[in-house]
């Protein structure tokens, strides 16, 4: 009886061991790279998450164009603090914590300034074609809330982050995520209904 449990046990363990290894997070292989001095490596990190820091960028700030710069300077944030990553929590959450500041950042500084343009015509901008028509009235309700409101409807609609993941990504716990999700939700709410902002 010994040696059948042996080797179930061995087998367990061992899937349960190619698991962990298959889901650490290779970002942080990467990020190894990168400050090794190979510079593919962080190339690797931008493909593979500048799309969705993109569409979370494009929802918070409204804009196609400041929505690329904003890509763009989290990027370059990223490339000459790398080494500040403490590897405490995952890449992407450490990513989307920097993106989201920084969008919000910008969005606030953009607050006076009115470009708001239609949302197809900043979609047609993307190469790819949209899945379904947006609604205007959607579109408007967003823009006028604030940017911090926005992100968090962003992260948890677009992005699907769970309420710990946009908690690590806005440095909160997720009870205040939580909170913050329910009161953005009624902002958005009463903006959509017409009670004003």
């Amino acid at each position: 009886m010994e040696p059948e449990t042996r080797p179930k046990e061995s087998v367990v363990t061992a899937l349960l061991d190619r698991t962990r290894a298959q889901t650490f997070d290779e970002d942080a292989i990467l990020v190894e790279r990168f400050l090794a001095g190979d510079s593919d490596a962080f190339d690797q990190l931008y493909a593979r998450y500048y799309d969705r820091v993109y569409a979370m960028a494009r929802g918070v700030l409204g804009d196609a164009d400041e929505a690329a710069d904003a890509v763009q300077e989290v990027f370059a944030l990223l490339y000459r603090n790398l080494n500040r990553f403490d590897r405490r929590s995952r890449f992407g959450t450490w990513l989307f914590r920097v993106a989201v500041n920084r969008t919000i950042q910008q969005a606030r500084r953009l607050k006076h300034v009115s470009k708001q343009r239609p949302l197809n015509e900043a979609v047609a901008q993307i190469e790819e074609p949209p899945r379904e028509e947006p609604d205007p009235k959607i579109e408007e309700a967003l823009s006028r809330l604030n940017p911090s409101d926005r992100a968090i409807l962003v992260l948890f609609y677009w992005e699907d982050l769970s309420l710990q993941e946009i908690a690590d990504s806005i440095g909160c716990g997720v009870n205040a995520a939580k909170t913050r999700l329910y009161r953005a939700r009624e902002r958005f709410r009463a903006v959509y209904e017409g009670e004003g902002a």
